[in-house]
């Protein structure tokens, strides 16, 4: 890989985010988005990394799978340094998150407040197979709704940050968030990153205060279809798989 680079600066940028309002949009809509985490050229360079079946440990044609159309491929050990630094600096910023939505919902997990103990805490049930992932559509493609479970344990937040250029290299593809409330209709958001930005979202469930106290909420997630062009995107999930 051309080292395009700054690994130091990424959890800087990390830091740099308005880490109040990220929350206040994760409790308030479910949902929440970041100036660019990656340079035009750094996602370029991810981007590349595609076509070299080496960097991966395996792949996926989710047309096969009845997932959508389209594939995925899920990154080898050791991840990419970039990927790895996102992935590290992200998840000690969601780590409260993660652990004050386990409080509202009742939930006794608790999360550690640094990924090398949490992944270490994944492998000992079993889930030690890195699970970031880069996911590519062309002219036609999207991802059913779906949630990103690989076994008993699950982080309840994760990551997409797109590589491509909405409206330069493709048209559509836009991320779909659903959420479905007890006794009550689905509600959706659809939501347009421009190259480089991020959106944080729930991997499973989240808490919603009502009028008697907090509930559960499920939440799921694709891609809508793609009218032309090519997208790429970066998928940031905390948990290994089995």
């Amino acid at each position: 890989m051309r080292r395009t680079f700054a690994i130091s600066s990424i959890p800087a940028r990390i830091a740099r985010l308005d880490w109040a309002a990220i929350e206040t949009a994760l409790d308030e809509q479910g949902y929440a988005t970041t100036p660019p985490l990656l340079q035009s050229d750094e996602c370029a360079a991810l981007a590349r990394l595609f076509s070299d079946d080496r960097r991966f440990r395996s792949r996926i044609d989710m047309a096969r799978y009845r997932f959508g159309v389209g594939e995925y491929k899920y990154f080898a050990a050791p991840l990419p340094e970039p990927v790895a630094a996102l992935r590290g600096a992200l998840y000690a910023r969601l780590a409260p998150v993660a652990n004050r939505w386990m409080t509202a919902l009742g939930q006794p997990e608790r999360y550690p407040p640094d990924l090398d103990a949490y992944l270490a805490r994944c492998a000992a049930h079993g889930q030690d197979r890195p699970t970031p992932l880069l996911l590519h559509y062309t002219a036609g493609g999207y991802n059913c709704l779906h949630q990103d479970l690989y076994g008993a344990l699950a982080f309840p937040l994760q990551v997409t940050c797109v590589l491509s250029r909405a409206g330069v290299d493709y048209t559509g593809g836009e991320l779909l968030l659903v959420e479905q409330r007890p006794r009550a209709q689905s509600r959706g958001a659809v939501i347009v990153l421009a190259r480089g930005e991020a959106v944080i979202f729930p991997n499973r469930h989240r808490p919603v205060r009502g009028a008697r106290g907090w509930f559960r909420v499920t939440v799921r997630h694709g891609v809508s279809r793609v009218h032309a062009g090519e997208r790429l995107s970066l998928g940031i999930i905390f948990h290994d798989a089995e």
